[in-house]
Order: structure tokens, then C-alpha cells, then sequence
């Protein structure tokens, strides 16, 4: 306090000159139209700068939700894209279908939690597990495209085999302008180029062509975006196709995924495990 006594006498002149300065600019500002609209207009603008800031504070805040509402967002388009069997009717017209088509796969949301993609044979962690309904032998998909198959899981967490393995997993997929199928493997060289074989050489071919899943390993439902044909040549030692596919997902930035949970998968084995009675009755 008497330090700011000390300073005011020290310099009473000036403090008195500022004081003045001060009511004549209240003066001019309030006793005049032009003066007074252009203090409206700065406000208005030091206004709506500190509102933006504001909204851009609260928007971030709000991210980790909006985050989770994609998620949820995402799971119920996949199962609505997927989910379902088509409508088609039965063969036996005694049979009378009336649900237009079952729920076949259902998908749990997860996010990955350790991830490889520079060995010949990568995993990734993820943390979803048996409480969560996730059991070997089911597919992950990540928003752009397939990602794995899921090899063993605790109550919490679940650990997949990648795509990117040499020799460990085999996709089957399909060229969705022609619907020629194949099986398609990673060879090590690059992370985001897979390798479809088994395509006959007099099917015709174009740089940019889609590649999906072909719905026949009961893993991945059918239709699922894998990538795009990036090349191809004829392969001298099989004389089919090696395609080239740029795959539509970037393994190394992994992030969010669904497990795939196929509701008709245990229906299926049991119809092939009789296949092996049957070729037994057809050598007898």
C-alpha cells in the first residue's frame, strides 16, 4: 500500500493526465453514435473469438463420446450390412418363410491394445475375451476392411493372427465384378499388398478391381472389403493368376475392430462333419 501512496505522489501529474484521458474517451464513446457502434462491433467480434474458442474446448471434451458413438454407430451398420441371410425363398415350396431372412453374424466392438506387423507371422492383442463372447476361429474386422482371426482368448482379451502372416492364415476371397473366387496370403515383402492365386488366367483382369470376402469359410460374412488389384501376372508355376491386392486397411494403424460372431457357425461344422461318413459309405 505504500509503495502504490509512493508511486501515485511520485507521478500525480500523470496519473491525473490518464484519468482525464480516460472520461473524455467515456465521453466520446458514449455521448456519439459512430464511436458507440464501432465499441458494439469490437465487442461483437472479441465476442464471437472467445465463443470459438469456447466451442472448440467443449468439442474436444466431447470427442472420447462421439468416439463411442461411431463405434456403436458402426456395429449396428456392419450387422444390418452383414448381419443378415438373404431373403430368398425356399427351395420346397411347402416350407413357408416368413422372417425374410435370420440373423446369421452379430459383431463385438474392441479396441487393439498391442499390435506387429514387421514379423513373418504378426498378432495383435485386443481387449475383448470370453466374457465378451469372443472364442478362437472367429474373424476381426476393422472399419476398412478384414484384419485377422482370432487364435485364443482369456476373460478379458483375445489374441488375433493378422492378415500379415506367411503361411499361418489363408482368406478366401472373390473378385466382386466377376465372382471368381480364390484364396488369398500375404508372402512377408510388404504390408499392405496381399497375393490372390487359384483365379484362372482367361478371366479378365483390371488394375482398381474390388476384392471382397466370399462368404464361404463361415469366418467373414460375404462381401466384406479386402482391397483393390494393384497388379498382376501369370503365375509360370501354377498357370493361374497372381493378383496383387493393395489392401483397403492400413494394418499398421489398427485401431478400433469388431470380432465377427458367426450364430450359425456350430450348424454348419456339424453338416461337415459328416461329410467324412459320407465318403467312408461311398469306399465301402
Amino acid at each position: 500500500m505504500g509503495f502504490l501512496l509512493r508511486l501515485f505522489s511520485k507521478n500525480a501529474l500523470f496519473v491525473f493526465f490518464i484519468f482525464l484521458q480516460i472520461i473524455a474517451l467515456v465521453l466520446i464513446f458514449s455521448k456519439n453514435a459512430m464511436q458507440k457502434s464501432w465499441v458494439a462491433g469490437q465487442s461483437a467480434a472479441l465476442n464471437s473469438w472467445i465463443s470459438g474458442y469456447i466451442d472448440e474446448g467443449v468439442s474436444y471434451l466431447k470427442l472420447k463420446q462421439i468416439n463411442e458413438d461411431l463405434v456403436a454407430q458402426n456395429k449396428s451398420l456392419m450387422t444390418q450390412l452383414y448381419g443378415k441371410e438373404g431373403a430368398k425363398n425356399p427351395v420346397f415350396r411347402k416350407v413357408h418363410d416368413t422372417l425374410g431372412g435370420g440373423q446369421i453374424y452379430t459383431f463385438v466392438d474392441g479396441e487393439i491394445v498391442f499390435n506387429s506387423i514387421n514379423r513373418r507371422n504378426n498378432y495383435f492383442t485386443i481387449n475383448r475375451g470370453r466374457r465378451d463372447g469372443v472364442f478362437p476361429q472367429m474373424g476381426v474386422m476393422a472399419p476398412k476392411g478384414i484384419a485377422g482371426i482370432v487364435i485364443n482368448s482369456t476373460d478379458s482379451y483375445a489374441l488375433v493372427q493378422s492378415v500379415l502372416s506367411v503361411n499361418k492364415i489363408r482368406i478366401n476371397a472373390s473378385l466382386k465384378n466377376s465372382g471368381y473366387f480364390g484364396t488369398l496370403t500375404w508372402n512377408g515383402d510388404n504390408s499392405r499388398v496381399m497375393h490372390l492365386a487359384d483365379i484362372p488366367k482367361y478371366v479378365a483382369l483390371k488394375v482398381g478391381d474390388t476384392v471382397v470376402t466370399d462368404g464361404k469359410s463361415a469366418i467373414f460374412p460375404k462381401g466384406v472389403m479386402i482391397g483393390t488389384i494393384a497388379g498382376y501376372s501369370v503365375d509360370n508355376k501354377t498357370g493361374f493368376w497372381d493378383i496383387s491386392v493393395e489392401l483397403s486397411e492400413k494394418m499398421g494403424a489398427l485401431s478400433k475392430v469388431f470380432v465377427v460372431k458367426n450364430l450359425k457357425k456350430a450348424e454348419v461344422q456339424r453338416i461337415q462333419d459328416t461329410l467324412q461318413t459320407v465318403i467312408k459309405k461311398e469306399n465301402d
